[in-house]
């Protein structure tokens, strides 16, 4: 599947999708991380955020954005300004227990080495449906 990375001016990325979490310390498609995100609207500043890790594009790993702020009553708002999101429920990445919501719109590239910690891994249902989501927005079946 190729989509863009979050930015209209983005160059495509060829995402291969998988499902292989390993409790090892490395990052892999199907676990949350955190890592530092750059901001849309100023690449030179971000935030330390977890991430579902999708799949791959080479040596580099492509995750979905996760945040604990509940978008279904700013859903339509958020959609007018193309951002679509996903509920995943609490997982081991919030040590807070919050439910979060995954964004599908945004693919972030990541650098394996700039990970910084494991959080969980979603579980395989989860992971599907969040996939399921994510290539209905992008087009493929």
């Amino acid at each position: 599947m190729t989509t863009r990375s979050g930015r209209p001016d983005a160059a495509p990325v060829s995402i291969r999708i998988e499902y292989a979490p390993v409790a090892d310390g490395d990052a892999d498609p199907g676990e949350v991380v955190w890592a530092w995100i750059p901001y849309e609207e100023d690449p030179a500043r971000g935030k330390d955020r977890p991430v579902l890790v999708i799949g791959r594009d080479g040596p580099r790993l492509l995750g979905l954005p996760l945040t604990s702020k509940d978008h279904d009553r700013d859903a339509a708002d958020e959609a007018r300004h193309g951002r679509f999101w996903i509920d995943v429920g609490p997982g081991g990445w919030d040590p807070r227990g919050r439910p979060s919501e995954v964004r599908l719109d945004r693919v972030v590239p990541l650098d394996p080495r700039a990970v910084r910690r494991e959080g969980a891994a979603l579980d395989r249902e989860r992971f599907r449906t969040v996939v399921a989501a994510f290539r209905h927005l992008h087009g493929e079946s």
